[in-house]
């Protein structure tokens, strides 16, 4: 009896530490930055390339965040941040009426992640989409 709980607990011990190697390590990201407007060709040549420094925070973003120049969501605040699993989401919403509102969606790897937010423009019938794909480059 003893020992099916002694395996157990190694058991459970060995998959929250599978599911911890998965979650994106702090350091130094490389990313790849591109923005997408539907219905406009060619949106992708202004694609950039930014580095940021991802923490090991237990709660909230890991400093995953919006940073396209030409995003209006870059400034605002974000809520309702969830992890599950691999993935990350939150929201992303400006003040005032009219004001942009975005949705964040980060699937997270050891040393990498890619990331889509979409961006309903405030007071606009436009969407807009900010790919992000992140390496890992050192420690910050």
């Amino acid at each position: 009896m003893l020992a099916l709980a002694t395996a157990g607990i190694v058991t459970t011990a060995v998959k929250l530490g599978a599911e911890d190697a998965a979650l994106l390590q702090p350091g130094k990201y490389r990313v790849s930055i591109r923005l997408e407007l539907p219905h406009v060709e060619d949106a992708g040549s202004a694609a950039k390339s930014e580095s940021i420094c991802v923490t090991a925070e237990p709660a909230g973003t890991h400093g995953l965040r919006v940073l396209s120049d030409s995003n209006p969501l870059r400034t605002c605040p974000v809520s309702s941040v969830r992890r599950s699993g691999d993935a990350l989401t939150f929201e992303i919403v400006c003040a005032g009426g009219d004001a942009a509102t975005g949705a964040a969606r980060y699937t997270m790897q050891a040393q990498s992640f890619e990331g889509t937010i979409t961006v309903r423009m405030g007071g606009k019938n436009m969407t807009m989409i900010e790919r992000q794909s992140g390496r890992r480059v050192s420690g910050c």
